[in-house]
C-alpha cells in the first residue's frame, strides 16, 4: 500500500497513490462481507461457538480494515475518525462476545449500537474525503446514514417476539455492496485524472 506525503496531500499524484490502495481495500471489504454473510446464513444464525465467532470476527475485520486505511492514507484524510472507528469496533467485538452468551436480543442491541456509532463515523469520513481530491464518496456517506438507521432497527427488533440474526447478514451484504460501488467509482475517478 502506498503512503501519501502529507505536504502534497491535495496533489493528484499524491492522491493517485492513495486511491488505488483504498480501492483495493474496498474490494476486499466487499468480498469479506459477502463471505461472512454467507457463513452466517449457513449457520442458520445460531449462537453456538461458530455463530459467536462470526459475530466477533466482523468488527475485528473492521478494525483491521481501518488500520490498513490509516496506513494507506498516511497523515492525510480523516485519521482521527478512523482511529475512533478502531476503538468503536474493538469495543463492539468484545461486547458481541459477551452478548452472544446472553442470546439474540442482546446481540441485536450491541450490534445496533455499533451500527449507529460506526455509521456516524463512516458518514464523517466520507464527508471529509468528499471535500478533498478523493471524490466518489457518496456511497460511503449513504452507507453511513443507512447504518445509523439500521442500527436503530436492530435495537428495536431486539424487543420483538422472535428476534433473528438474519437481518445482520443482510446488513453486511448491503454494506459490502456500498464498498464495491465505492471501489468502482474510485477506479473511474483515478482513470479520469
Amino acid at each position: 500500500m502506498t503512503t501519501v506525503d502529507s505536504t502534497a496531500a491535495d496533489s493528484p499524484t499524491a492522491t493517485g497513490g492513495f486511491a488505488p490502495a483504498l480501492r483495493r481495500l474496498y474490494f476486499v471489504r466487499f468480498a469479506f462481507a459477502v463471505v461472512w454473510a454467507a457463513l452466517l446464513f449457513a449457520n442458520k444464525s445460531h449462537l453456538g461457538a461458530l455463530g459467536i465467532t462470526l459475530l466477533v470476527l466482523y468488527p475485528l475485520f473492521d478494525v483491521a480494515a481501518a488500520v490498513v486505511d490509516i496506513r494507506s492514507a498516511g497523515t492525510t484524510g480523516p485519521v482521527r475518525a478512523l482511529q475512533t472507528n478502531i476503538l468503536i469496533s474493538a469495543v463492539a467485538a468484545a461486547g458481541l462476545g459477551v452478548a452472544g452468551a446472553s442470546g439474540v436480543p442482546a446481540v441485536l442491541r450491541v450490534w445496533g449500537a455499533w451500527a449507529i456509532v460506526a455509521g456516524a463515523v463512516q458518514l464523517i469520513v466520507g464527508l471529509g474525503r468528499r471535500k478533498g481530491a478523493m471524490g466518489g464518496q457518496w456511497p460511503m456517506m449513504l452507507s453511513g446514514g443507512i447504518s445509523v438507521l439500521a442500527g436503530a432497527q436492530f435495537a428495536l427488533s431486539a424487543s420483538g417476539s422472535d428476534p433473528k440474526l438474519t437481518s445482520i447478514g443482510g446488513y453486511a451484504i448491503l454494506g459490502g455492496i456500498f464498498f464495491l460501488v465505492s471501489a468502482l467509482r474510485l477506479g473511474r475517478t483515478d482513470k479520469a485524472r
